[in-house]
């Protein structure tokens, strides 16, 4: 087990451009809101996004807690790590495989996180190193996967499920973005991105819909400025979806055996 930590919870896409981040940082402040102790994770080493998104400054480092250990930044509620906040933001990181994998690992081990009820990891695009670290080390207690409705995004989202599936990581539902369109003129509702792809999906590996999420303005501007909209409007309507998918999210949890499932993997 993670020391201090619960139920840890990959938030995944297999693709990239999903809206998997700002779906990680919403479900987390809106599990912070139903009154849990909640941490999150960077895991995307080469593109950490969730500095930015939670409105922390360029330069702020965490502070060491004794031996070869950080202090997780503070930020909304919730206790936060990333490699964003342990180098420029401009700096690429041109790293092999094994290298993102040991930080990866480094940053979830050598983290103090203090008594999280849930840890969420915002995972990568694909299925490579960084998800093969976490399937075979890491106690992770379930799986959310983010997808849009289109065909393409869910060619990748039946990989990350199949990944899950592999390790013995039940998913605990799927997240279908950017559902819906509705024109901030005139007020019509278009599907750009198709409909029914969360549903086909979840159907297909008898799981649930967490939840459907609108492509609107408000979203991408309020997690581009630090306060993402579970922040940013406590009482609207989108806050209300991520606040009903976090109470899914815990509900299932809570009926699984106290020790959690087991995790292997094979070469299978």
């Amino acid at each position: 087990m993670i020391e201090g930590v619960q139920h840890i919870v990959a938030v995944a896409s297999g693709k990239g451009g999903v809206g998997k981040s700002t779906v990680t940082v919403n479900l987390a402040l809106a599990m912070a809101a139903e009154g849990y102790r909640v941490g999150i994770l960077d895991a995307d080493i080469h593109g950490p996004s969730q500095a930015q998104m939670l409105g922390v400054g360029e330069g702020v480092r965490p502070q060491a807690a004794g031996e070869n250990r950080f202090r997780p930044l503070q930020a909304h509620g919730l206790q936060a790590m990333s490699m964003a906040f342990m180098v420029d933001t401009r700096e690429p990181m041109v790293w092999r495989g094994p290298m993102v994998a040991g930080a990866f690992q480094q940053l979830l081990t050598q983290t103090a996180w203090d008594d999280l009820d849930y840890l969420f990891i915002d995972m990568p695009p694909g299925t490579g190193d960084i998800q093969l670290t976490l399937a075979q080390k890491v106690p992770v207690a379930g799986a959310v996967i983010v997808t849009t409705p289109q065909d393409i995004a869910l060619l990748d989202a039946r990989k990350g499920i199949e990944m899950f599936r592999k390790v013995n990581v039940p998913v605990l539902g799927v997240v279908e973005n950017m559902s819906l369109h509705v024109c901030s003129n005139c007020g019509h509702g278009e599907p750009i991105f198709g409909e029914g792809g969360g549903e086909r999906i979840a159907a297909e590996y008898e799981t649930r819909v967490l939840g459907r999420l609108p492509l609107t303005l408000s979203i991408r501007e309020q997690a581009d400025g630090g306060r993402p909209t579970v922040v940013a409007e406590p009482d609207g309507e989108v806050t209300a979806t991520f606040r009903d998918m976090a109470r899914q999210v815990a509900d299932q949890l809570r009926e699984q055996a106290p020790d959690g499932p087991t995790i292997s993997f094979s070469d299978d």
